[in-house]
């Protein structure tokens, strides 16, 4: 008995070095986490909040999503440590929401023979994460087009940390109710049975989730491959968003507009958002290849660059079939697919304002062959990671901005 004491105390110990020294296996699962692994019940920040391992939520979510040392995509880091981006050295990570790395970027240039900064605050969402060097926008104090206060920001504010979303076998988002089995966002993940759940996509929040002024009304649908941290210099990473309302769900416009309401497309607002596609724009992007040529086909003219949301409805299995990245699911877009705000921005940062999918400082994305790299205050290696490491010979010798991939005309 004594001996099986000493070993049960051995273990204890073991479990709780694991907990708190952020290591990680399959640790989300799809739902909460292991407790230990965000929480210290004797040991938390100091400073912080909720008994948690870092001084604010984001930095506790940096613990494990940001590494020191990687020196190229990594897993489920999506966040570069500064001392792996010196000057001149693009952020790592290339997951489809992008890395928040590009927000100590600042880069200056000359516009038309002006001297002009472009911050790094720029990039994307400014998420507050003291221990990691984030902090709020400095010029926006509360979300663009809405009221959510710039200083509360953080990852908390869009993933649910407890993970208690779920989908269930009928595809229903709830709350509570069947337990959560695994995670749901993966081309590969298990397919609930009655009785069962999986996560919902990213831990995202939805219903009921209430952060600050933001209240969201359902969670969006969407699947990506099991491995989605990785540059695209030789095939796609295709995340395939979907179309689903009801049951918990809404449009990926819908979720945005949480913080973002007069960006949506209503009254006086500009570009239409969860809106079909129609015939005429699912065609010139099928047919679009770069600039000059449109000879595209159907089958073959996807971009991950230019996303669009399947209009699958609550069709997982439809979703996991397109979630791939090996070039495999290149279909185009049909007229009642839709654009959405990640049609044009990535969800966390990227190399261009505003966290575009590619530049607009420029009449050229690509100039004479080559990414704008004077133009823009990058070096070539930096250039070329906004573009997920693309050749810049995929694109035309004088290729303009993407917005072509749908209206074509250039």
């Amino acid at each position: 008995m004594k001996g099986l004491k000493v070993s049960l105390v051995i273990m204890a110990a073991a479990l709780l070095t694991v907990g708190l020294s952020g290591m990680a296996y399959a640790f989300h699962s799809g739902g909460v986490a292991e407790c230990g692994g965000c929480h210290s019940m004797h040991f938390p920040a100091a400073g912080g909040t909720f008994l948690l391992v870092g001084t604010d939520q984001s930095s506790a979510c940096l613990s494990c999503h940001e590494h020191a040392g990687d020196t190229a995509p990594s897993s489920y880091h999506m966040s570069t440590a500064p001392a792996d981006m010196p000057a001149g050295s693009p952020p790592i990570q290339r997951t489809p929401g992008g890395d928040f790395g590009w927000l100590k970027k600042t880069y200056t240039f000359a516009v038309r023979g002006t001297s002009t900064t472009e911050e790094g605050a720029t990039h994307g969402h400014n998420i507050v994460a003291a221990d990691k060097g984030y902090t709020a926008d400095p010029t926006n104090t509360i979300a663009p087009g809405g009221t959510f206060p710039s200083p509360q920001l953080g990852c908390q504010s869009c993933h649910d940390p407890h993970g208690q979303y779920r989908r269930n076998s009928d595809n229903t988002i709830t709350r509570t109710g069947n337990p959560i089995i695994g995670a749901g966002s993966y081309d590969n993940s298990a397919v609930p049975a009655a009785g069962q759940a999986v996560g919902a996509y990213r831990l995202l929040a939805g219903a009921g989730y209430t952060k600050a002024t933001a209240t969201f009304n359902g969670v969006p649908a969407a699947k990506v491959p099991s491995a989605y941290n990785r540059t695209e210099a030789s095939t796609q990473t295709r995340v395939a968003y979907g179309v689903a309302t009801g049951g918990g769900h809404v449009t990926w416009g819908n979720w945005c507009a949480t913080c973002h309401p007069d960006m949506h497309s209503s009254g006086n607002y500009v570009h239409p958002v969860d809106d079909d596609l129609g015939s005429t724009i699912a065609a010139a992007y099928a047919a679009y290849v770069k600039t000059g040529d449109m000879t595209g086909t159907l089958n073959l003219s996807f971009r991950s660059l230019v996303p669009f949301a399947t209009n699958s409805g609550s069709d997982y299995a439809a979703l996991a079939t397109l979630a791939k990245n090996d070039d495999s699911q290149l279909g185009g877009p049909t007229p009642s697919d839709h654009v959405m705000c990640l049609s044009c921005h990535r969800a966390h940062a990227s190399d261009f304002p505003y966290m575009l999918r590619w530049s607009m400082e420029n009449e050229f994305m690509v100039k004479n062959g080559l990414y704008q790299t004077t133009e823009r205050g990058r070096t070539p290696q930096e250039a070329a990671a906004g573009y997920y490491d693309r050749p810049a010979a995929i694109f035309a010798t004088y290729q303009r901005v993407l917005c072509n991939k749908c209206h074509a005309k250039d």
